[in-house]
């Protein structure tokens, strides 16, 4: 639609069920934009002065809201939305080429809409699913899978303007795809039972179970799970009624990293327990799941499944038959930014704002959600806490290490005969996951995703562990034949999209390094290049305003110095190389013209005796 042909009234026929169905808050400013765009194709400028109007805020805060999510559109992107995974493990599948040739066929350029308004084909930077790529969102539903036929097919299905609802169902099948079952994995529990646990405990006794069993958050970071309950247990609340919050962290945006797409399709139950039993223990009555919205295809199972709990009883007002026991749970879907998966900047967006990280302290445990007392929690971490309410605090801390308590699930992908879920007990060693996923031939492991930590051969009897190599999930294989310059390269991109643009260091720092890759990539790069690399990393690092931009320059940093022939054979000298080629931009003219003689090429000529330009 356009604003042509939507009129004021009609517009406000399909924007004030949405909006009154959030009760006018300004604070679920994100849910109204993303369901608005849903009715109307896009955002336009019409929508934008409405949902304003209704919601009372300045019409260019809503505007600068809709303007930072990737998945929001002030204009157009036609009937059928396109977008191709972007990480660098779809690129090794083939993805590039793929959708080269969805171009091709539709006879549109990449990044822009067709003439008639029907498609648009586009990157998003990862679609959470790395182990059975090349993938693709149309029109925010997932397909996998792709090959050459399946891309002609779908070309065919736009053309004909054929509805999804009737495109072959296996274009959208997504496997869970475990190889390895553990403690986690292998816990097959009737909805509830976590809760009744902790409930028979009493919040105290739970909280004392956490202490015991030691548990360090799943997401990268590895804060420990006790410390952020009890905090959040003793902080005060603030206003009227006084109320905690659970949040549950489903914003898995490290590319490379689909646990919890696993964990959120078939171990529901398993995190809603969990997310019950951390509100009952602190004191919380809500609790809120943030969705990526690379899974809002996810959200109509969510969502029945929590109806179900609350005609079970294991949501709402007496959980469980316990009368003044209440908890319920709301789902909250992202729009498109991967800088939302840190904690404040997650806040942020739950209270319908712009994902910028926080300036802490103070922290979410005591100033969260509205202000009030919140624990962050991913979705990992929550289905232990689950396990641990049923098993006990002593059965979790003998698993894994002392320091790493429990298993880790690992989102293997690349080049592996069995890219999947893994679970393993933390201390497991990077040969031992190699080995048991069919990696024979790996040369290096990026593991937790492009801000972790890039491994060499030598280092691969090193231990995942947090007292060793730490992660939030994502391990990505790459074969003994892969270019790491071009898989840095990869991340650098990825961070420079990425950037949330409030602090100059990160906004600027992460494209200038992406532009020195280009540079490099192209043939112009020199030593000087590589130095202004490591120089924009120690300025990252120090000065950065969140965790985005101090690990930008990880992935650079660690294939610099442990592959560093794949940088230095595209060098062209050692002194500074300029990245713009005069005599190459003349190409053009000179084939317009037809001339390729010496005087046509800059610089050729004074190499040429009797020639001048």
């Amino acid at each position: 639609m356009t604003d042509e042909c939507v009129g004021a009234g009609r517009l406000g026929e399909l924007l004030q069920p949405i909006i009154d169905g959030h009760g006018g808050d300004p604070g679920m400013l994100v849910q109204i934009l993303r369901e608005a765009q849903e009715a109307l194709g896009y955002l336009p400028a019409a929508a934008l002065t409405a949902i304003a109007r209704a919601v009372g805020l300045p019409r260019a805060r809503v505007e600068g809201v809709a303007g930072f999510y990737s998945f929001l559109h002030l204009q157009p992107v036609g009937r059928y939305r396109v977008l191709f995974s972007d990480n660098i493990t779809d690129h090794m599948l083939g993805s590039v080429e793929l959708m080269d040739r969805l171009c091709n066929r539709l006879w549109i350029e990449r990044g822009k809409v067709s003439e008639d308004g029907l498609v648009s084909v586009d990157t998003t930077s990862c679609t959470g699913l790395c182990d059975q790529g090349p993938a693709l969102l149309v029109n925010g539903r997932a397909m996998t899978r792709m090959s050459a036929e399946r891309i002609d097919r779908i070309s065919e299905m736009i053309r004909a303007e054929l509805p999804l609802d009737d495109w072959p169902r296996e274009y959208f099948r997504i496997e869970d795809n475990i190889r390895r079952r553990d403690a986690l994995l292998n816990t097959c529990w009737p909805a509830g039972e976590a809760l009744r646990a902790a409930l028979a405990r009493g919040p105290e006794a739970m909280l004392a179970e956490m202490r015991t069993s030691n548990l360090r958050g799943r997401g990268g970071a590895g804060f420990t799970t006790y410390i952020k309950w009890e905090s959040a247990r003793r902080a005060p609340c603030r206003g009227e009624p006084p109320e905690r919050y659970i949040v549950c962290n489903a914003d898995e945006g490290e590319p490379g990293t689909f646990k919890d797409r696993v964990l959120l399709s078939s171990y529901t139950d398993l995190l809603f327990d969990g997310m019950s039993v951390a509100g009952f223990t602190i004191g919380a009555t809500r609790g809120l799941l943030y969705l990526r919205g690379e899974y809002a295809y996810l959200l109509p199972a969510l969502r029945e499944n929590l109806a179900r709990r609350r005609r079970d009883g294991l949501l709402g007002t007496a959980l469980c038959g316990q009368d003044g026991v209440c908890f319920d749970i709301e789902i909250h879907v992202g729009a498109g930014a991967y800088v939302c998966g840190e904690e404040s900047a997650l806040l942020e967006s739950l209270e319908g704002k712009r994902g910028v990280p926080r300036i802490r302290p103070p922290f979410p445990v005591t100033v969260g959600y509205r202000g009030q007392p919140t624990v962050v929690n991913n979705v990992e971490t929550l289905c232990k806490a689950a396990l641990i309410a049923v098993n006990g605090g002593a059965w979790f801390a003998g698993l894994g290490t002392k320091q790493s308590t429990g298993t880790k699930l690992l989102s293997i992908s690349g080049d592996v005969e069995m890219p999947g879920i893994y679970d393993y007990p933390f201390g497991v060693s990077v040969a031992q996951v190699l080995n048991e996923c069919g990696a024979g031939n790996a040369q290096a492991v990026q593991i937790s995703g492009p801000s972790g930590t890039c491994l060499g051969m030598h280092e691969f009897s090193r231990h995942v562990a947090f007292e060793d190599v730490p992660t939030a999930g994502a391990f990505m294989v790459f074969g003994a034949h892969r270019d790491m310059f071009e898989v840095a390269r990869n991340f650098a991109h990825f961070f420079a999209h990425e950037s949330c643009g409030f602090c100059t260091p990160c906004r600027v720092g992460t494209s200038l390094v992406a532009n020195c890759m280009d540079k490099i990539a192209d043939g112009h790069g020199s030593q000087y290049d590589i130095n202004e690399i490591f120089k924009i990393h120690r300025l990252l690092h120090v000065a950065s305003h969140c965790g985005l931009g101090q690990s930008a320059c990880n992935p650079l940093f660690d294939t610099l110095n442990k592959f560093r022939p794949a940088y230095e054979r595209r060098l062209r000298s050692l002194d500074f190389e300029p990245a713009f080629d005069l005599d190459q931009a003349l190409a053009a003219a000179r084939q317009m013209t037809g001339r390729d003689d010496p005087a046509a090429h800059f610089g050729l000529a004074a190499r040429v005796p009797g020639v001048t330009t």
